[in-house]
């Protein structure tokens, strides 16, 4: 099993703002935060900060905390410090997973991604974390990057030349 989160859901969402975490997502997410007597349900760190961000970044708890980790080895009194602070630390929530799979979006979320009754969202996977979009603005971001003049900004490479000579393991 991966621990990574991999591919792309469109999600609808209930009229209570309850959305069904993808299957493969849930696995993940159940890997880095094992039930514990404090917490028998899954959790998921939200995080909501950023000003250009259009999406919500989701991770595991262990990875929440290893973003905490890498947040306090800035300087404390750091502009740098007190940015990562205020985008990754406090503009972020936890979520219970419930019995059925599902979380309910908070206002925040639903505020960051713009989201309205009726909408629809989309999970997009980024190794360690996710991203929840509004459906809609995730299609026209990301078909805008499938479009002819990318070709043209990669110089009509392939993309696995983007990873240079990094070493892939095999």
């Amino acid at each position: 099993m991966s621990d990574d989160f991999r591919g792309e859901y469109y999600q609808k969402v209930d009229n209570k703002a309850r959305v069904s975490i993808p299957a493969a997502f849930r696995r993940v997410l159940d890997a880095g935060d094992p039930p514990s007597t404090e917490f028998p349900r899954t959790r998921i760190v939200m995080v909501y900060g950023g000003k250009t961000r259009q999406f919500v970044e989701c991770y595991t708890v262990a990875d929440a905390d290893r973003l905490a980790a890498r947040v306090r080895k800035l300087p404390m009194g750091s502009k740098e410090r007190q940015v990562a602070e205020r985008d990754l630390i406090t503009r972020s929530l936890t979520a219970e997973i419930d019995e059925s799979g599902r979380i309910v979006l908070p206002q925040k979320v639903r505020d960051k991604i713009g989201f309205d009754d009726g909408d629809e969202t989309a999970f997009a996977g980024t190794l360690n974390r996710f991203q929840i979009w509004n459906r809609d603005t995730y299609d026209a971001v990301n078909g805008s990057l499938d479009d002819d003049d990318n070709d043209d900004l990669l110089g009509g490479m392939d993309v696995l030349s983007l990873l240079g000579d990094i070493d892939s393991g095999e």
